[in-house]
């Protein structure tokens, strides 16, 4: 419910509808790449003029929006932002509040080494760990569901010290990637998965054999 993300944050970060409105967060778990990133680029290779897991996922969801034609549904990304310079929607707080993944932030650990450093949180899978993204939110204006119970997201990271392992490998090592295996994981992104998003977004077309004009 947009009432559970409204109600963890400041006013200024709140989304535009009552509280019982229905909203899904999407994810991406490490089988995207080959099941929809690459017939996608293979489909539109004429038409990627931008990201292409970007206008992949708005592509995905542009066909959920038409399952519903009777429905308002409003579709936001990951990665948009405001005039305002805010983005549309904080993805980790959503997936949080939705059970989806556990947001760990620097207020979960009790003895605190970092001083006057900047500590981001993370969002950890239960199944997945650190090897997904969150994609985008759907919300449904016209649907209330005052019955809906929120589910509470699954605490995988719960020592103190594998927190602080996890927020100091997100915040200082994180091109290694090690903190996307702070728990056991059931599945990972490919070699060429893990090269793609290690490579430079403007080389990435090279990768996926686009040429960018």
């Amino acid at each position: 419910k947009v009432g559970w993300y409204n109600a963890v944050l400041q006013p200024a970060f709140h989304l535009p509808y009552p509280d019982h409105t229905l909203a899904f967060v999407i994810l991406s778990t490490p089988s995207m790449f080959d099941k929809a990133l690459k017939p996608y680029v293979n489909k539109e290779r004429l038409k990627i003029i931008r990201d292409p897991v970007d206008q992949c996922v708005s592509h995905h969801l542009s066909h959920v929006k038409e399952k519903f034609p009777d429905q308002r549904v409003d579709v936001m990304f990951d990665y948009e932002i405001l005039p305002s310079r805010k983005p549309k929607f904080l993805a980790q707080t959503a997936a949080h509040v939705a059970g989806a993944a556990y947001y760990y932030q620097r207020k979960d650990v009790k003895l605190d080494p970092w001083g006057k450093k900047k500590i981001y949180g993370v969002c950890i899978h239960p199944k997945y760990g650190g090897w997904f993204a969150i994609r985008g939110l759907l919300v449904f204006p016209d649907i209330q569901v005052p019955f809906l119970e929120q589910p509470a997201p699954v605490d995988c990271v719960s020592t103190e010290e594998k927190r602080i392992e996890l927020l100091e490998q997100f915040n200082f090592h994180w091109q290694d990637g090690r903190y996307r295996d702070i728990i056991e994981v059931k599945e990972r992104y490919s070699e060429e998965q893990k090269t793609y998003f290690a490579t430079p977004p403007a080389e990435r077309f090279r990768l996926l054999g686009l040429t960018q004009e």
